[in-house]
């Protein structure tokens, strides 16, 4: 379809450039707006604004504005300067009818029944690692879901950094990259034992918590060390449907989370809602940590009202319904967003055989920026 056969017609009022299109939507485009996005104010390669808006007069307008070579045409009152729009890219780029449509949520939520379909959210190695359409469905995944089995990845130690390395650079942290997942005297992490591990995500302490993490199973042959996963999102959504003042509670009240990390010598604390939202209401990101949560300092006529919610916010996190349970083979990578998917394991036997896991993180920045790039996403 050409541009021109989209538009039923342009206009100007005092503050705006009007377009009537053919669908029946209607869109306005304020003057500081369309100045402000100037094709021309772009740097050809790095794709950065190179114009200065700050200089721009609030009191700006079109001289003269039309239709010329299927696009249209201002030419603005200050400096005589014309300025060309794609008809597709204002109406993609049009706040007008953005802000009409409601909100659809990107993400699939899921409880234990997922375990019924792994195969939906596993991906071969070599595939990911060979093939864009596998790399790009393996993202997908990540974002959709949160979760996924990379299957059949080389066991020799940190042969996942390749794979890895087809979406972005790792995220460095004081636990190194990678970091060993085994079983260790002196510990200054319970994750170094042989203990179950509550249900948790990682670094809640951090103010930018790591996006992805990613645990790479070299070695299972101890009895036990089942892996566990949750999804924070999912069990907000029932508290929000079902328990609204808990809800409510739990999107309010900062925790105190803090690390007491002998080895580096550091005490790191954050304070953080255990669910955040993001600007549309839906789910940014879930923290949450039992064993590195300090001791509650909110308000204290909000305290009791906090821990009831957080007790129930909890036990819905351990409950059946909705944690998936399954065993990390040797090659299996164990895929997830830290700041949505809950992870955790059952206590396993060290005496009855061996288990080593490594780890990695990478920020959700650089996953979705990199699937933008393989969906061609540009705004």
């Amino acid at each position: 379809m050409s541009h021109i056969s989209l538009i039923s017609k342009v206009t100007k009022t005092k503050k705006t450039i009007n377009i009537d299109w053919k669908d029946g939507k209607k869109s306005k485009f304020h003057f500081l707006w369309l100045r402000d996005n100037c094709p021309y104010g772009v740097h050809p390669t790095a794709r950065q604004r190179t114009f200065n808006f700050l200089k721009v007069s609030e009191k700006i307008y079109p001289i003269k504005y039309s239709i010329i070579k299927n696009k249209l045409e201002i030419v603005w009152s200050e400096d005589k300067h014309k300025s060309h729009y794609d008809f597709n890219w204002l109406r993609k780029n049009c706040y007008t009818i953005k802000n009409k449509q409601k909100y659809k949520s990107p993400y699939i939520l899921w409880d234990k029944k997922l375990k019924n379909n792994f195969n939906k959210v596993s991906l071969n190695f070599n595939d990911v690692l060979s093939k864009e359409k596998s790399l790009t469905k393996w993202l997908e995944l990540l974002n959709i879901y949160g979760f996924s089995i990379i299957r059949n990845a080389p066991t020799k130690k940190n042969s996942a950094l390749k794979l890895l390395k087809q979406i972005s650079h790792v995220r460095e942290t004081f636990f190194g990259t990678p970091f060993e997942v085994i079983n260790i005297p002196n510990p200054n992490n319970t994750a170094y034992t042989a203990d179950g591990l509550r249900n948790h995500t990682d670094l809640p302490y951090y103010e930018y918590v790591p996006g992805y993490q990613f645990l790479h199973c070299l070695i299972n042959q101890a009895e036990g060390g089942y892996s566990l996963a949750v999804d924070g999102f999912r069990v907000a959504n029932y508290l929000k449907k079902n328990e609204p003042k808990i809800f409510k509670t739990l999107v309010n009240t900062y925790v105190k989370f803090k690390d007491n990390d002998y080895t580096q010598k550091t005490v790191r604390i954050f304070h953080s809602p255990l669910i955040n939202l993001n600007k549309d209401e839906d789910f940014n990101d879930i923290r949450f940590s039992i064993a590195t949560m300090a001791a509650m300092d909110c308000n204290a006529n909000k305290m009791e009202k906090f821990y009831l919610a957080y007790k129930k916010f909890g036990e819905l996190l351990h409950h059946d319904k909705f944690t998936v349970k399954f065993k990390l083979k040797a090659g299996d990578i164990f895929c997830f967003n830290n700041r949505r998917i809950l992870h955790g394991r059952t206590e396993f036997n060290p005496n009855s055989g061996h288990r080593h896991l490594q780890g990695y993180y990478l920020d959700r920045d650089d996953l979705l920026g990199r699937l933008n790039y393989l969906k061609k996403i540009e705004v």
